[in-house]
């Protein structure tokens, strides 16, 4: 998995799994743009940590559809080509059916999906445009272990991930003429910085217990799995969603 020379995009890669990502793909060569929304402290810190020579931020919140264009156009004017898009950005916000009024329910429902889904589906338009010009590229999106298992505390992050799927697998299909390929990560619970901030110890048991690994991913476990998706040996493996999930939740 050689990236040398490869102009790489990582949304959501001030930390966590876009992070891990961004490190993993610098490591093997590539220039890489890192995308974030407003956390400065952290997106510089990632930047300088990248090894390598070229990387850079690209400030732009791609929950807002006009920022999807200006990202890629952004992208481009930088580097002049894009080879390989990852949509690692999301949220996920607790809205318990039983438990919370219309306001919080619909409200959970509308972010939750700009971020998860309008947010990749145009971020996927515009790089598929520069794409089709360039000569092709890879695609990975990162989706969730919730789109098939479902998730009660949170039913729009997985629904949004489920769709996240439907839509990738229905590219892979429309773009293979184009050599554009589209592969699809699903991590389960992963051990983030967020998430060692924010489990409480009867959160972590739990979660521990899910997985006969007895513990959690890594985000470097699911980087190497989006490279992999990305490399050009996986090109005949478009359309294929990839889980990462310690053997917690097993389909067939």
């Amino acid at each position: 998995m050689d990236f040398t020379g490869k102009n790489v995009l990582v949304t959501g890669a001030s930390r966590g799994i876009g992070k891990a990502t961004a490190m993993a793909f610098a490591q093997k060569g590539a220039i890489v743009g890192i995308n974030y929304r407003s956390n400065d402290e952290d997106a510089q810190q990632t930047l300088s940590e990248l090894p390598g020579d070229g990387h850079k931020l690209f400030k732009w919140d791609i929950s807002q559809k006009a920022e999807t264009k200006m990202l890629i156009d952004d992208f481009i004017k930088a580097y002049g080509r894009l080879d390989v898009l990852v949509n690692n950005a999301g949220i996920s916000i607790f809205h318990e059916i039983d438990k919370v009024d219309f306001d919080h329910w619909t409200h959970a429902w509308e972010k939750t999906f700009e971020t998860n889904l309008f947010a990749v589906a145009n971020t996927c338009y515009w790089a598929v445009q520069s794409m089709m010009k360039s000569g092709g590229g890879h695609i990975v999106n990162v989706s969730s272990r919730g789109s098939f298992r479902g998730e009660p505390t949170k039913p729009a992050y997985g629904a949004s991930k489920a769709a996240l799927n439907a839509m990738s697998q229905s590219l892979a299909k429309k773009l293979a003429p184009y050599k554009i390929y589209i592969g699809v990560v699903a991590p389960g619970f992963t051990e983030t910085e967020m998430a060692r901030e924010t489990l409480t110890p009867a959160e972590r048991e739990n979660l521990l217990r899910e997985s006969p690994f007895k513990r959690m991913a890594q985000p470097e476990e699911v980087a190497h799995a989006i490279l992999f998706l990305a490399s050009e040996g996986a090109a005949y493996s478009s359309g294929t969603i990839i889980d990462v999930n310690g053997a917690s939740y097993l389909r067939s």
